[in-house]
């Protein structure tokens, strides 16, 4: 479950899962409403080549369940709250993404899976890379051979 404190200052720390990092983005506010960004080489640690909004999700069902072979993606719950579960073939731990300024690192040869979408969930991904077939695992199986865990 999520058990990091991220406090309210921008930064980002460790999980227990190889790799995943879990960032507070910058947030300010003023009578004109809020804003929270993020950069790629800096709050974002990639370049961003593309993005792509998952919304609608009835909250029973599960998106995800893959992993990517080079692939990068910061996902940001900017409406609602979602769930991920990332797992590295050893470490598998849950998040609660429900707040705009927080974002979840996923790098390469990691498992994941988004549920428990709530009713007005809007999450949007950003990737590293153009969309590409090839660069999808999708059997867990096959993810832990690749990971060299079995």
């Amino acid at each position: 479950m999520f058990k990091h404190e991220l406090g309210n200052d921008a930064g980002s720390v460790a999980t227990s899962v190889r790799g995943v990092t879990l960032h507070r983005l910058p947030q300010f506010q003023d009578l004109r409403g809020h804003l929270t960004f993020g950069e790629a080489g800096k709050q974002i640690p990639f370049e961003i080549k593309r993005y792509f909004l998952v919304y609608d999700v009835p909250g029973r069902h599960v998106r995800g369940e893959h992993a990517h072979r080079t692939l990068h993606q910061l996902l940001l719950c900017v409406r609602g709250s979602c769930r991920v579960t990332a797992d590295d073939g050893v470490a598998s731990e849950e998040f609660l993404l429900d707040h705009p300024s927080i974002g979840l690192h996923i790098p390469p040869m990691i498992w994941s899976a988004q549920h428990q979408y709530s009713d007005d969930a809007m999450l949007l991904v950003l990737s590293s890379d153009y969309y590409d077939s090839a660069d999808y695992i999708r059997d867990y199986a096959e993810f832990r051979k690749l990971a060299g865990l079995i």
